[in-house]
């Protein structure tokens, strides 16, 4: 059985919008990762040395914009651009349409989890997912956290 253990800077956060998250929420994420590899039939040790690999996770954030244009049909008659009848109106509009544009803006996050081997001092696995993150959360419920941590490790160990 592989023990595992966590690298001592786990828990980074970086971006060009970096949560601010606090120690409790740190050791929400590691208790889920640890629950995690534990489901899988994995033993965490809290001492690394004891460890044959170490857990590193590091969490990115950056700012995006979305911007989606959707072209939506006219009903009825139509005075087109220039209004009234004229040459360039109403009989002229085969295909009328409205352009609606809409932009929000929303923080993308990244979850690095890496495997390190400590005799190689280099990481053997790594997954990465990524996500909208969403305002304010139930913080009493740790299941989006645990559901998280079990999806990330999906593909681990990789034999």
């Amino acid at each position: 059985m592989q023990k595992i253990g966590f690298y001592k800077n786990s828990g980074q956060v970086s971006g060009d919008n970096p949560l601010q998250l606090s120690d409790f929420q740190k050791e929400r994420i590691d208790n889920a990762l640890a629950n995690a590899l534990r489901n899988k039939g994995l033993d965490v040790v809290d001492d690394p040395a004891q460890a044959d690999l170490l857990l590193s996770w590091h969490l990115g954030t950056q700012h995006r914009t979305d911007v989606r244009t959707y072209e939506t049909p006219s009903y009825g008659a139509s005075y087109g651009r220039y209004g009234g009848y004229n040459r360039y109106s109403m009989y002229n509009c085969w295909n009328c349409s409205n352009t609606e544009v809409r932009v929000s803006d929303y923080t993308e996050g990244t979850f690095i989890i890496d495997m390190i081997d400590p005799a190689l001092k280099k990481s053997v696995w790594r997954s990465v997912t990524q996500s909208k993150l969403k305002g304010k959360r139930d913080e009493d419920d740790p299941s989006e956290i645990n559901e998280a941590a079990a999806r990330v490790l999906g593909g681990f160990p990789p034999f």
